[in-house]
C-alpha cells in the first residue's frame, strides 16, 4: 500500500506541473516551463523521506536535461541521484553517480561543479572508512576552491577535512580546520555552512573533554537554526548538546532535549533525524532503564524497516544486540547478531555479484589482449627480419645495433608475458579453491540434508530414529550456514578489501564472551578452558576483527581437541608495545607439511575428533585480519600433543 501511495503522490505531483507548465503557450518566451532546478528542489525536499518520489522527479529532470541537450542539468542530476544511493547505503553506485558528474564538469571547465563532486566524492570515502582515499579528493576541492577565489568552496574544503581527522579520533588536528573555516565563514552571508561548523566544533570539543566550549557552539547552532528550513541541523545540534549532558552525568537533561528532538523530526517528518533521536534516546536510557531504551531501539529498527534503509536496519540491529550482550541475555543478542549479519550479506550480495561479473569480464578481456599481443610480437619479428636484411646490406655495426633493439623488445614482452601470466594463475588459483569449496563442502553437505528429509518426509523411522535424525540434521545445516558465511565473507574481503574501523578494544572481554558462546560446544566434548590473562590490558584494533579472531581459533582448538581435554588461553604484554594472545590444545596437532600453508587458500580442511568439517578458510581471514590491523600471527604444533596459535596486536 505504501508503494501505490508512493506512485499516486508522484502521479499527483506530475499533474500539478502539467497543469501549472504543460498548458502554457510556448510561444511566448515568458511563460513558464518545467526545469532542471524546479526539479532539484522536489528532489531536495524529498530526497530524505521519500527517496522513491525524488527519483521519480530525477529521471524527469534527466530526460529533461537530454532532451534539451542540457549537460550540466544532466551532472546536476547525477550528484542528486549519487546523493539517493548514499543515503541508503549503496557506496558503490553513489560513488559512480559522482564521478560521471565530474567528468561532465570537467568537460565543461564548471569549477564550482568540479568542487562539489570532488567533496562528495571525499565524503563517500570516509564514511567508507578509507580516510587515505578521501583526504586527496577534499584537498582538490581546497586547490580548485583557492585558485578560483571561491570562499564558500574554502569554507566547505577545510570542514571536510576537519571532519576526515574527526573520523579517526585527531581532534585537536580536526578542530585546527574547524578554525580556519570559522574565520572564512566571517566574511560570507549565513548558511548551512556555518552551522555544520558549530556542529563540529561541538562535537570535537565534546570529545575532547572541554564541555563548557562544546555547550558553547551547539547553543549558538540550534539558535541560529530554529526555523523550518534548518531544522534537519537544528535537531542534529540539539542531539548533540543532548550528548554533553549526558557525558557530564546531567542524564535527564539530555533526555529532555532528545525528547524534543525527537518531537521536531516527526513534526517535519524527516525520518533521518527521527532515527538518530531514537538511537540517542536508547543510549541516555541504557545505563538505568534497558526496558525503555530497547522500546526505542525497536523504534528506530522499524523506521529503517519502513524507510528500507539498509544501513539505519544494520545500526539499530548492532545496538539491540549490544544492549541484549550488557544484560547478559546471550542468545537474544546472537539471534540479533545473525539477523544483522544476515541483512548485511543480502545488502552486499548484489555488489558482489557485479563485482564477480565485472572479474570475469576483466578475465575474458586479458585474454584477448594477451591474444592481440601476441600478433604484434608475430608482425613485429617479421617488421625486424626485413630491417635485418637491410642492415646487413648497409653493414656489419648497424646489423649489431638492430640485433640489439630486436633482442631488447623480445625480453620486455617476454617479462610482460610471463607477469600476465602469474597474474591469470593467482586469478585462476583464487577462482578454483571457491568453486571447491562450493562444491566439496556445500554440495555433499547439501546431499546428506537432503537424504534425511527423504528417510523422514516416507515415514522409514521410528520415533526414536526420527528424534536422532533432526538433531543430526539441525547440526548439518547450522554447519552448512558456517561454511556459507565464511564463504560470503572471504568473498566479500577479495572484492571489496578488508573494511576495519580501529578503536580501543579489551581483549578479555571478547574472549570472555566468546567462551560463553562456544560454552555448550565444548561441554559436549568435557572440555574445559582454562585462562591466564593479565588485567586492564587493551588493544587497539577492529573490535569485530579481534571478535571473529577469538571465535575461530577457539571454536577451531575445541573441533580438534579430543572429549576430556584442555584448551589454555593466555593474554599477556608483549615486545615493542604487543599484546600476545596465546591458544593452547592437546588436541591431535598439524602434520608438518600443512604448518607452510595453514593461513593461505591452498590449505586443505580437516575433519575434527568428532568429525566436524570446515572449509579452512577461517584462518584465511583471520590472516587478513591480523594484517589490515598491523598485527602478526603464527603456529607451533607437534603431531598427537596439540597446537599453540598466537598473534599480536597493537598495545593501546
Amino acid at each position: 500500500m505504501s508503494i501505490l501511495r508512493t506512485f499516486l503522490l508522484c502521479f499527483f505531483l506530475f499533474c500539478c506541473f502539467q497543469l501549472l507548465y504543460g498548458s502554457q503557450k510556448p510561444i511566448k518566451s515568458s511563460s513558464p516551463v518545467p526545469d532542471i532546478s524546479a526539479y532539484e528542489k522536489l528532489i531536495i525536499h524529498y530526497r530524505y523521506d521519500k527517496p522513491d518520489s525524488a527519483l521519480f522527479f530525477v529521471k524527469l529532470g534527466m530526460n529533461l536535461a537530454k532532451k534539451t541537450k542540457d549537460e550540466e542539468g544532466m551532472a546536476r542530476m547525477l550528484n542528486q541521484m549519487g546523493m539517493i544511493d548514499d543515503n541508503s547505503g549503496d557506496a558503490v553506485s553513489s560513488r559512480q553517480r559522482y564521478l560521471e558528474a565530474l567528468e561532465i564538469y570537467k568537460r565543461l571547465n564548471n569549477y564550482k561543479g568540479i568542487i562539489k563532486e570532488n567533496i562528495r566524492l571525499g565524503v563517500v570515502e570516509n564514511r567508507k572508512g578509507s580516510s587515505a582515499t578521501a583526504i586527496p579528493y577534499f584537498l582538490e576541492a581546497l586547490k580548485i576552491s583557492e585558485q578560483n577565489k571561491d570562499k564558500s568552496g574554502i569554507m566547505e574544503s577545510y570542514i571536510t577535512l576537519g571532519e576526515v581527522y574527526a573520523f579517526r579520533h585527531d581532534y585537536q588536528r580536526a578542530i585546527s580546520y574547524y578554525k580556519r573555516a570559522e574565520s572564512i565563514g566571517t566574511t560570507l552571508p549565513f548558511s548551512s555552512l556555518k552551522l555544520n561548523t558549530c556542529l563540529n566544533f561541538g562535537t570535537a570539543y565534546r570529545e575532547t573533554g572541554e564541555l563548557s566550549k562544546a555547550i558553547y557552539y551547539f547553543e549558538k547552532g540550534i539558535s541560529q537554526s530554529d526555523y523550518h528550513e534548518m531544522m534537519g541541523l537544528n535537531i542534529s545540534l540539539t542531539n548533540g548538546l543532548a550528548q554533553v549532558y549526558a557525558k557530564s552525568g546531567a542524564i535527564p537533561k539530555a533526555i529532555e532535549l532528545q525528547k524534543g528532538a525527537l518531537l521536531k523530526s516527526r513534526k517535519i517528518s524527516n525520518s533521518i533525524r527521527e532515527f538518530q533521536s531514537l538511537i540517542a534516546l536508547a543510549e541516555s536510557y541504557a545505563p538505568s532503564d534497558r526496558a525503555i531504551a530497547l522500546n526505542y531501539l525497536q523504534q528506530a529498527l522499524k523506521v529503517g524497516q519502513t524507510k528500507k534503509a539498509n544501513k539505519q536496519i544494520l545500526e539499530a540491529l548492532s545496538h539491540i544486540a549490544a544492549l541484549y550482550e550488557k544484560s547478559g541475555d546471550y542468545k537474544a543478542a546472537y539471534m540479533a547478531r545473525t539477523r544483522q549479519y544476515s541483512i548485511a550479506d543480502s545488502f552486499y550480495f548484489k555488489d558482489i555479484s557485479l563485482k564477480i561479473a565485472n572479474l570475469q569480464a576483466q578475465y575474458e578481456l586479458t585474454k584477448s589482449q594477451a591474444k592481440v599481443a601476441q600478433l604484434k610480437f608475430v608482425n613485429n619479428e617479421q617488421s625486424l627480419e626485413q630491417k635485418i636484411m637491410f642492415w646487413i646490406i648497409s653493414g656489419v655495426t648497424a646489423l649489431m645495433l638492430v640485433l640489439g633493439v630486436y633482442f631488447f623488445k623480445v625480453r620486455n614482452l617476454n617479462r610482460l608475458m610471463n607477469k600476465a601470466n602469474a597474474d591469470l594463475i593467482q586469478s585462476n588459483n583464487v577462482k578454483d579453491k571457491l568453486f571447491s569449496i562450493l562444491g566439496h563442502d556445500l554440495k555433499a553437505p547439501l546431499a546428506s540434508i537432503l537424504n534425511l528429509l527423504v528417510l523422514i518426509n516416507r515415514g522409514w523411522l521410528s520415533d526414536e530414529e526420527k528424534s536422532l535424525m533432526l538433531g543430526k540434521l539441525e547440526l548439518q545445516c547450522n554447519a552448512t550456514s558456517d561454511t556459507l558465511n565464511l564463504i560470503l565473507r572471504w568473498g566479500q574481503m577479495q572484492l571489496k578489501g578488508v573494511m576495519i574501523n580501529q578503536s580501543d578494544v579489551s581483549p578479555e572481554k571478547k574472549i570472555k564472551r566468546n567462551i560463553l558462546l562456544l560454552k555448550e560446544m565444548a561441554a559436549q566434548k568435557s572440555i574445559s578452558i582454562e585462562q591466564e590473562i593479565e588485567p586492564d590490558l587493551r588493544v587497539f584494533c577492529d573490535a569485530d576483527h579481534l571478535d571473529f579472531l577469538v571465535r575461530n581459533i577457539l571454536s577451531n582448538a575445541i573441533k580438534f581437541t579430543p572429549a576430556g581435554g584442555i584448551i589454555y588461553i593466555a593474554v599477556r604484554a608483549y615486545q615493542d608495545n604487543q599484546v600476545i594472545c596465546q591458544f593452547r590444545d592437546n588436541g591431535i596437532g598439524i602434520e608438518p607439511s600443512r604448518l607452510e600453508s595453514i593461513f593461505s587458500v591452498n590449505n586443505i580442511s580437516t575433519m575434527g575428533t568428532n568429525n566436524e568439517k570446515g572449509t579452512s578458510l577461517g584462518l584465511v581471514i583471520c590472516k587478513e585480519f591480523i594484517s589490515a590491523n598491523d598485527g602478526n600471527i603464527w603456529v607451533e604444533s607437534v603431531i598427537g600433543e596439540g597446537s599453540e596459535f598466537f598473534f599480536t596486536l597493537k598495545r593501546k
